[in-house]
């Protein structure tokens, strides 16, 4: 995720990241033992006052949900980036109060200190870099859970970001992302059969992508190549001779926040998600490549063109041309097609499995045809203020509230979804009214 912008008020909020292995287990051990006094002494309080303890419940108290925030922002790299992710679950794996956890992190953006960013950049450009700068401010106008960006200008007056990664990230994924694991392994996190080891593998495989800036130069580059002729989107130009695997140069677009637009003419809300969402079906079934993080913060806007800016290409994720036909299989199913034909295009996608209960299909197969319904109708649908996404958000906890449930939709699925999920909520903020049937019809 790029990399949310610091407020003013959170200047102070820069800490060095841990960068040992050794630093980062003492860290998240500090956070686990938290977490297991606080669920003790709760309990106990519990059953002083005659109160039969719920472990969900124990586990997500005020106090300990600061301890987790607080904790995994201050280790940043994998830990973070992994509760992120699964933040953006629709409630059908995670219960909602972890959710909201979760969900808090994206919010909460630290920043290495000066010094440390100098010996990174010490590593990765050599000492004396300084001098291939005009100007290169050390105070990152940007930070997340794997990077930080900073603005430079170049002698002969090119303005860039740069983004540098922190220290330790990439050697600390697996550790951070099974250390992660445990808390979702605690009893009453997860209906009990449910195996997210493959979740879990998946997310390894997509942070060691992101983490190697040069994969996501490539990436830059082949967006930059796939929209070279649009009018309607920008694509940041990369700046390959001062791109490492640990640091990322690319041209610095003036823009401004896509979420300012909440506030604009109904049609140019309109304009910016209708883009937004053709942009998803063009990159699932013409380009073959998905940017799968779909946070806000990914996407800007020019107000004086009216073009939407595109940052932030570490999560992109090829899209096997067998997936891409059985959405589209999926999609014509669900626009024209009956009840059982829906069902076996969801069966070879792998929302649910052969072994599935019957309940347990019918009550995904439910969700899915309500997530549908605008996909159906002819006219615009009112994405501000349709209560369709809590609707389905209560029978995504309602699926996950199943204790025996143990199916887990293949990773590709997820990641796929998180991004259409974040699409809807996007249109949602900006009060968009979309008629969505014909942009889908163009793709079937």
């Amino acid at each position: 995720m790029l990399e949310q912008s610091l407020p003013q008020d959170r200047d102070d909020k820069g800490a060095a990241v841990p960068a040992g292995r050794a630093a980062r287990l003492f860290r998240f051990g500090g956070i686990a033992s938290g977490i297991a006094a606080g669920v003790a002494a709760e309990g106990l309080r519990a059953v002083v006052q005659g109160k039969r303890p719920d472990m969900t419940q124990l586990l997500l108290t005020p106090a300990n949900t600061l301890r987790l925030t607080e904790g995994l922002s201050h280790l940043r790299g994998a830990a973070l980036k992994l509760g992120q992710m699964l933040s953006m679950d629709a409630g059908v794996i995670l219960p909602d109060e972890l959710a909201a956890i979760l969900a808090r992190m994206r919010d909460d953006a630290r920043h290495m200190p000066p010094k440390q960013v100098q010996s990174v950049l010490n590593a990765e450009w050599g000492q004396g870099w300084h001098s291939r700068f005009a100007r290169f401010d050390v105070r990152p106008f940007a930070a997340a859970s794997i990077g930080q960006v900073h603005r430079a200008i170049l002698p002969d007056g090119r303005d860039l970001a740069i983004k540098v990664q922190y220290p330790g990230v990439r050697a600390s994924i697996d550790s951070d992302a099974e250390n992660m694991a445990m808390l979702l392994r605690l009893p009453g996190v997860l209906p009990r059969k449910m195996d997210v080891a493959p979740l879990l593998a998946e997310a390894k495989r997509q942070l060691h992508a992101e983490a190697d800036y040069l994969a996501e130069a490539r990436h830059l580059t082949r967006f930059s190549a796939l929209l070279a002729d649009s009018d309607r989107f920008v694509v940041p130009t990369l700046h390959p001779e001062l791109s490492t695997a640990q640091v990322l140069a690319m041209s610095y677009v003036q823009s401004v926040p896509l979420e300012s637009l909440v506030n604009a003419p109904q049609e140019v809300r309109d304009q910016a998600a209708r883009l937004l969402i053709d942009l998803v079906l063009r990159e699932l079934f013409v380009f073959g490549a998905m940017q799968t993080d779909p946070n806000l913060a990914n996407y800007r806007y020019q107000p004086d063109s009216g073009r939407i800016v595109l940052l932030d290409f570490g999560a992109v994720q090829l899209v096997d041309p067998s997936l891409a036909a059985d959405f589209r299989d999926l999609l014509r199913v669900a626009l024209d097609g009956g009840a059982e034909a829906t069902r076996t295009a969801m069966l070879r996608i792998g929302y649910f499995a052969d072994d599935t209960t019957p309940q347990h299909k019918d009550l995904i197969q439910s969700m899915f045809t309500l997530a549908m319904a605008p996909l159906r109708q002819d006219t615009p649908f009112d994405f501000g203020s349709s209560g369709l996404l809590d609707r389905l958000r209560r029978m995504g906890l309602a699926i996950g509230s199943e204790r025996d449930l143990a199916h887990v939709p293949p990773a590709a699925t997820l990641f796929l979804h998180r991004k259409i999920g974040g699409m809807y909520l996007m249109a949602a903020k900006l009060r968009a009214r979309i008629a969505l049937r014909p942009m889908v019809e163009a793709y079937r």
